[in-house]
């Protein structure tokens, strides 16, 4: 079974994500990712866009720092980058964001493929009380259904923080890798994100996204 892996964070940088499938640290990180059972690429990946916004909460045990988190309820919209990944590398993925090996996802897909099946029909299945461990279905792009993770609650309830440098320069990458946008646009619209608004002077997220776009 394929799905898309839709992606809002530093994901949308592809060769992030490749850390996650392939395994191994990368550069700058703190954390080395065991990878997926399956470590093929993905065969496709498009720009998307979702109903919401993003904010950033936690603390990042890779970079240090608030980890981004996807709001549906949040107004505006949320750039994302969908990759066709199957099923197991899904569900690998999202293990290693929730700092289990791969393969131990019994009580996310069970046998049945319950947890999928609900969000599918539901928009939304909750797995546990962790980061990450809120599945949603933001609908489906060729009759196949696109899946992310959040945390389980929203910005609205969520301690903000602001997120490390180089983790928000990632997700400046994807976002000009999978959008095409011009660094004026992906600054604004990072700078204005709950837990960098209120923590980034809005030139200081101008010059981290031009630094960031002008190296790659």
């Amino acid at each position: 079974m394929l799905v898309w892996y839709v992606s809002y964070g530093s994901n949308m940088h592809a060769a992030r994500l490749a850390w996650y499938i392939g395994g191994g640290c990368p550069p700058g990180g703190k954390r080395t990712y065991p990878g997926c059972r399956d470590r093929r690429p993905p065969s496709r990946s498009v720009p998307v866009t979702l109903s919401g916004g993003i904010y950033f909460a936690g603390e990042s045990g890779a970079w240090t720092g608030g980890m981004a988190f996807y709001d549906p309820h949040l107004p505006g919209e949320a750039a994302a980058r969908a990759y066709l990944v199957t099923l197991e590398q899904f569900t690998d993925i999202a293990a290693q964001e929730m700092y289990r090996p791969p393969g131990d996802t019994a009580d996310l897909i069970p046998a049945t493929g319950a947890a999928v099946d609900a969000a599918v029909a539901n928009g939304r299945a909750t797995l546990g009380p962790g980061r990450y461990e809120t599945l949603i279905c933001p609908g489906s792009r060729d009759d196949v259904p696109m899946l992310t993770f959040t945390a389980p609650e929203g910005a609205s309830v969520a301690r903000c923080r602001p997120p490390a440098p180089i983790y928000l320069g990632l997700i400046a990458s994807g976002i000009r890798e999978s959008h095409g946008w011009r660094a004026e646009r992906i600054a604004s619209y990072l700078a204005a994100r709950p837990g960098v608004a209120d923590a980034w002077p809005r030139d200081a997220v101008a010059a981290l996204v031009e630094e960031v776009l002008l190296s790659t």
